[in-house]
């Protein structure tokens, strides 16, 4: 992760490490996760707008299509969702939480899963 550079993939910027005790540290986005504009209570005052979120999901797009073909290896995220989307001041998206990632080399061109993986729902 420490490789990729992509505006619209989250930037890791240090590691922790305190006997097994280990923290990837990540830069920080103000605006927090899409989720918290598409599930709010308020949702008059939440709104993002359609322009604002045709922007978001192309910046997605744009995050997905980098560690899918631009890495010199794929990362297949599994669990893109709008919690995992987290958002800049300027509402720029950047994809996070590469927890569930598979790695794979750039000559595969068909992956093979035997487990579920990613959100339900």
């Amino acid at each position: 992760m420490g490789r990729i550079h992509h505006v619209n993939v989250v930037r890791l910027v240090g590691f922790c490490a305190d006997g097994y005790i280990r923290a990837l540290i990540y830069e920080f986005l103000p605006n927090g996760s899409l989720q918290n504009f598409l599930s709010s209570a308020d949702r008059k005052n939440s709104f993002l707008g359609w322009d604002r979120l045709q922007d978001i999901a192309l910046g997605v797009a744009k995050g997905i299509e980098y560690v899918h073909q631009g890495c010199d290896q794929r990362i297949l995220h599994f669990d893109i969702k709008p919690h995992n989307v987290l958002l800049e001041e300027d509402f720029t998206p950047k994809v996070s939480d590469f927890g569930l990632a598979k790695l794979c080399s750039k000559d595969q061109s068909a992956i093979s899963m035997t487990t579920a993986r990613g959100t339900m729902g």
